[in-house]
């Protein structure tokens, strides 16, 4: 290998290590959470990595079925929240079964700001709120 090539080589193993996050298969797929911000379904790059591990888990255990929660914090009408939370679960669905995962093994439900993880108001407890918890059914 000529130095270009190895120059080359060093080059694009640098990018694939910047762009590449940690996806870990988890031990046990209950209460495993992805949060979002205020206001958004959108997934972040460590929401994906987490459904990414959550799928790798569920193709090495093809018994296994889920259900993914939406949630949402205190803020906004019942019915606002409701809706967000749909879209909300119903993306971190699509990021495991895009990776792979049968979609009828996975199941989803909102529960708005009626189920909240953290007690309490404010920045500090709403972004613990803000989420999709995963369940085996």
């Amino acid at each position: 290998m000529n130095v270009k090539n190895f120059i080359m080589l060093g080059a694009a193993a640098g990018v694939l290590a910047a762009c590449g996050g940690s996806i870990v298969e988890p031990a046990d797929l209950n209460n495993q959470r992805v949060y979002f911000g205020f206001n958004s379904a959108e997934i972040t790059d460590e929401a994906r990595d987490n459904l990414l591990g959550q799928a790798l888990y569920m193709k090495n255990h093809k018994d296994v079925k889920v259900q993914i929660a939406g949630n949402c914090d205190e803020r906004g009408s019942s019915a606002y929240n409701l809706a967000l939370g749909a879209r909300r679960a119903n993306a971190a669905k699509e990021v495991m079964v895009k990776d792979g995962v049968e979609s009828k093994r996975i199941s989803t439900i909102s529960y708005g700001k009626e189920r909240p993880f953290k007690k309490g108001t404010g920045e500090s407890v709403w972004k613990w709120n803000r989420n999709a918890t995963t369940t085996v059914k």
